[in-house]
């Protein structure tokens, strides 16, 4: 079988982390790349022996890909997806979905309009982690969820600021930058949320934009939810620094960010330790858990993610990350923003 030809537009991390991805899959090979004409971005394409086009549609017109992937700054998400999807071209779009919330809602209405093929790429989300967790809540082994409690913490080197002036300042902060991820991972682990409520602090870093984070979440099926955001924090307790997902990070195996209690056990991630009442026993803070640690096989999800787009783009199968997740990840990030700003519970179940 043919391998699927894939165009990445933008050639920064985000694009070269895909284009590695690419180079290593025996699904799909590296079209070409659509970047702006710089020496830095032309000298990317010859190094991987591929034309670079300048547009979307200049690179339509004259190659026509199976599928482009959208690796560029989120102001031009919405434009060049409606591009796309007017050649009627799968997408796989980086999150977020869009820069705001107007621009989100208007594409994922097109989307929905025209059955476009569009994978928003919450990468975590193929993680097998997630999946053997969300199957052991879904099998009943926890009972109803109460609680969880989540944390993202770490801490960001003085060069990432310099680096990134743009970080110091409103937009730049961890609820808008790092907080998407989490929000993804906490709707398919416990469900949709319909209440966000949040606190934040600049104390620590003296920026113009929060380093610290609480959060307390309400979610449709009645579990409460608090997750801790600091990226000033000397802590390994963030998904980053426990999962191993990017051998960049360093690991701390017995280090868990997340622990999803319910009626009838708690599961904590990524150890992947469960305890719960055996069978036959009576559920009582005298009654000693049965443990088990749940197995799953470490592959990477950003190499599933590519995958699964290859089935997208062949019809096989429906995305796994909709465009409406993507808008309702944002939503709820921009909500949580909003809270701590208005110090009011804000209500996101539409």
């Amino acid at each position: 079988m043919n391998k699927l030809r894939i165009a990445v537009v933008g050639v920064g991390l985000g694009g070269q982390i895909h284009i590695k991805r690419i180079k290593n899959s025996s699904e799909v090979i590296l079209d070409s790349i659509i970047a702006p004409n710089r020496g830095a971005n032309i000298e990317i394409a010859a190094k991987e022996g591929v034309p670079i086009f300048h547009t979307i549609i200049e690179c339509i017109e004259r190659s026509k890909p199976d599928g482009i992937i959208i690796a560029s700054p989120n102001q031009v998400h919405a434009e060049q997806t409606r591009v796309c999807i007017e050649a009627e071209i799968p997408v796989l779009l980086e999150k977020p979905i869009t820069s705001n919330l107007d621009e989100g809602r208007e594409l994922c209405d097109l989307i929905e309009r025209s059955n476009a093929k569009i994978l928003i790429g919450h990468h975590r989300a193929h993680n097998p982690i997630l999946k053997v967790a969300r199957n052991a809540i879904l099998e009943g082994r926890l009972g109803r969820l109460v609680s969880v409690v989540g944390s993202a913490q770490f801490y960001k080197p003085d060069h990432y600021f310099e680096d990134g002036p743009w970080r110091k300042v409103p937009g730049g902060g961890p609820i808008l930058i790092n907080m998407i991820h989490e929000i993804d991972n906490l709707r398919r682990l416990v469900g949709e949320i319909s209440q966000v409520q949040a606190i934040t602090s600049n104390s620590t870093r003296g920026f113009a934009v929060e380093d610290t984070a609480v959060i307390n979440i309400v979610f449709k099926n009645g579990a409460l939810g608090t997750f801790t955001l600091s990226d000033t924090a000397a802590t390994a307790r963030s998904w980053e620094q426990t999962t191993k997902e990017n051998p960049g990070y360093p690991s701390y195996p017995e280090e868990d960010c997340y622990l999803i209690s319910g009626t009838k056990g708690s599961l904590a991630i990524p150890t992947m330790k469960l305890k719960y009442y055996a069978d036959g026993t009576t559920p009582s803070w005298w009654t000693p858990f049965a443990e088990e640690v749940l197995q799953f096989s470490r592959v990477d999800p950003i190499e599933l993610q590519l995958s699964h787009f290859a089935d997208v783009i062949n019809g096989h199968c429906l995305p796994l990350v909709t465009a409406r997740d993507g808008y309702r990840n944002l939503l709820i990030t921009e909500a949580i923003k909003e809270s701590a700003k208005k110090r009011l519970i804000i209500d996101v179940s539409e």
